[in-house]
């Protein structure tokens, strides 16, 4: 049996097809919008380049996230509305997230990731883990951000991240509690220690000045 004639029997959670500005319809975010359906939809692919090096036609690529297993018939029902590509199922959302910016692709055109668009709900946190790599550079901006600010209680790193809406810093300094709470009450005790020995050495000065 044609994969072709397969296609219709698939049921998966996870889709994504691509859409292109010159054939989509104007009305096509509204039209996403009112299906319901969590999506994401990345930044417009205006750089993209093919094996020849010549310029791929601008497009963007979209996700759509059901509640449950979904038959291809009835996303590419939806994607036809759209005057989308044919949908093609996700084995890794996670990856095909990243690949909305080539993130893990180097040698493609990058794109960035806060143009990502997400609707009806969709929050990539719901289902992408961010990686080793990634958690460790965000431990290090949080470090030199409690350097440079002079922050000595725990509580005041949370309320700065949680005031600037940097939702990501946020998840990472709540999930490595003790290391950060740890580091932060090293840095307020060693401040403590250097103002107990400057006070003898003041004090010696004053009285030693003339009136």
């Amino acid at each position: 049996m044609s994969e072709k004639s397969n296609k219709p029997k698939i049921k998966k959670r996870n889709w994504a097809f691509v859409l292109y500005p010159d054939s989509m319809p104007e009305d096509w975010q509204d039209i996403i919008t009112q299906s319901g359906i969590p999506c994401a939809i990345s930044p417009l692919h205006d750089k993209d380049k093919n094996a020849t090096g010549e310029d791929k036609k601008p497009h963007f690529h979209v996700i759509l996230c059901y509640d449950g297993p979904t038959t291809y018939s009835a996303v590419s029902a939806f994607t036809a509305s759209l005057n989308g590509t044919i949908p093609q199922p996700l084995e890794s959302l996670k990856g095909y997230y990243r690949y909305l910016t080539h993130k893990d692709n180097p040698e493609k055109a990058q794109y960035d990731e806060t143009e990502i668009v997400c609707c009806n709900g969709f929050n990539p946190r719901d289902f992408i883990d961010l990686t080793k790599s990634e958690v460790l550079q965000y431990i290090k901006e949080l470090q030199e951000l409690v350097r440079c600010n002079q922050i000595y209680e725990y509580s005041d790193l949370l309320d700065i991240l949680l005031d600037s809406d940097m939702t990501d810093h946020y998840d990472v300094a709540t999930s490595h509690t003790m290391l950060l709470a740890k580091y932060i009450d090293s840095r307020r005790n060693k401040q403590q220690l250097a103002a107990k020995q400057q006070q003898p050495q003041q004090a010696a000065q004053q009285q030693g000045t003339p009136f």
